[in-house]
């Protein structure tokens, strides 16, 4: 049985499922207003890592992931830029979606926009005024969060401490400094939207409780995404489902920062390194194998050591792969591999109990990777050996385990006919030759435009059909 840390007992404890064989996700996605960076790379990675673990144990899962395409960052990049903030959310989302596909990162099976919802997030924003929890000011409409029981529980903070450290907004009329906003007025120049304190639009806060509640409905099993989030984002999205009387998630999964010398990554700090420049760079692989070497709490620090280390890693998989002439299980089919679908003469079966008692342990993947790892030695020792069906028994253990961690083994260059695919592919290798990495990015677009996938390794760039 799975068990997950839950940041709201701070315990590790079995990821109990509202209904059996089933699993219900709802992972926060990101605010498109700028190219995404290594940190929200992370987050993608470790919960599809989740998702694809919880698939390939046999479970049927609903894996919901939003795009906040309203927002504070996004209307004031669209001003400095002087188009509309839909135009620039759609832009950026696009950004998104290439670098999650060239990641190798699932779709969600929803993917909710906040501005799809503002209807139904003003009805709950009237609700929660009506039950006296919220309330008008000048500038919008305010969650009291006082009148919410035990507020602060995934920030493992009482109330008067939270209060006490709070940062003051000049926001007078607010009736305590943890009070945050649900609706905002109108201002000159923003998207605005009709309710019944005046035309204006959500709060962030509101946004995430609303969507996840009607497509996941009440009690869905576990809410995620990165540790800046717990405080106060997951926390007010908790806080208003408490004061609506809902039932929300059973379980909080966070993952630890992406760092640059010791500090955490952000846009906000102006350390941070596009996702899209470390893609350009090199196989888009080694940055899962990189967040898979580091338990999903720990923090990780990608620097030019590292991704090579990580490369490293993938040269010795891709070497077994050539050597055993392996197939990719992730290349055919079903893109999720399933831990026992295989026949007991298929896999080293111990070896794969090895790896599930790992991953059920609070989603060890370095401990699971390691293993990965031995049977790579076991391997190419069998084989040296001369025990030929050892051999390809264990390395066929390796293919798959890799598989249902969302790593793909590359033996082979992919095979392409289409005149067009390969002129791209060849104007792409020139372009990351000459270090011309915004034509490299582009061409990659137009490649998973075309549905290709697109990977980078030693030889230069490969294509394959998702």
């Amino acid at each position: 049985m799975l068990r997950l840390y839950d940041t709201a007992t701070a315990k590790v404890r079995p990821l109990a499922l509202r209904r059996p064989g089933a699993a219900s996700l709802y992972v926060c996605g990101p605010t498109v207003y700028d190219a995404p960076h290594l940190g929200h790379g992370r987050f993608a990675l470790v919960f599809d890592v989740l998702r694809r673990y919880l698939v390939a144990s046999g479970l049927e899962v609903t894996y919901v992931s939003n795009i906040t395409d309203v927002d504070d960052k996004v209307i004031e990049r669209a001003r400095q830029e002087g188009v509309e903030p839909g135009e620039l959310a759609r832009r950026y989302e696009e950004t998104w979606w290439a670098a999650m596909d060239a990641l190798g990162v699932l779709r969600p099976d929803h993917v909710p926009h906040a501005t799809a919802y503002v209807a139904r997030m003003v009805e709950v924003v009237g609700e929660l005024v009506q039950r006296g929890v919220a309330y008008e000011i000048p500038d919008g409409v305010y969650l009291s969060t006082e009148a919410v029981p035990g507020y602060g529980l995934l920030a493992r903070q009482p109330l008067d401490t939270l209060r006490a450290g709070a940062r003051v907004e000049a926001v007078e009329a607010k009736r305590s400094p943890l009070d945050f906003v649900l609706w905002k007025k109108a201002k000159p120049g923003e998207p605005t939207w009709p309710s019944p304190w005046g035309p204006g639009r959500p709060g962030w806060h509101t946004e995430c409780v609303v969507m996840s509640l009607d497509l996941l409905g009440e009690g869905f099993d576990l809410h995620g995404g990165a540790i800046d989030l717990i405080f106060p984002h997951h926390e007010n999205e908790r806080a208003q489902a408490v004061a609506l009387g809902r039932d929300f998630a059973h379980h909080w999964v966070h993952n630890g920062w992406v760092t640059v010398a010791g500090e955490k990554m952000s846009k906000s700090l102006g350390n941070f390194t596009s996702l899209d420049d470390l893609l350009a760079r090199g196989d888009p692989r080694a940055y899962r194998l990189l967040v898979l070497r580091a338990h999903y709490r720990s923090p990780i620090e990608v620097t030019p050591e590292t991704v090579g280390q990580a490369e490293a890693g993938l040269a010795r998989l891709d070497e077994l792969a050539r050597r055993f002439h392996l197939a990719d299980p992730l290349a055919v089919g079903d893109p999720v591999a399933v831990v026992g679908e295989a026949d007991d003469e298929d896999l080293d079966r111990e070896a794969v109990a090895r790896f599930v008692e790992r991953m059920d342990d609070d989603l060890d993947t370095p401990g699971a990777l390691s293993g990965v790892f031995e049977l790579v030695r076991e391997a190419n020792a069998a084989a040296d050996a001369g025990r030929a069906t050892d051999a390809a028994r264990t390395a066929r253990t390796v293919a798959h385990l890799a598989a249902v961690l969302g790593l793909p083994l590359r033996g082979v260059r992919s095979a392409v006919e289409d005149p067009e695919v390969l002129d791209l592919v060849a104007r792409r290798d020139a372009a990351r030759a000459e270090r011309r990495f915004a034509d490299a990015d582009a061409l990659r677009t137009e490649l998973v435009r075309l549905g290709w996938v697109v990977e980078d390794g030693p030889e230069g760039t490969r294509v394959r059909r998702p």
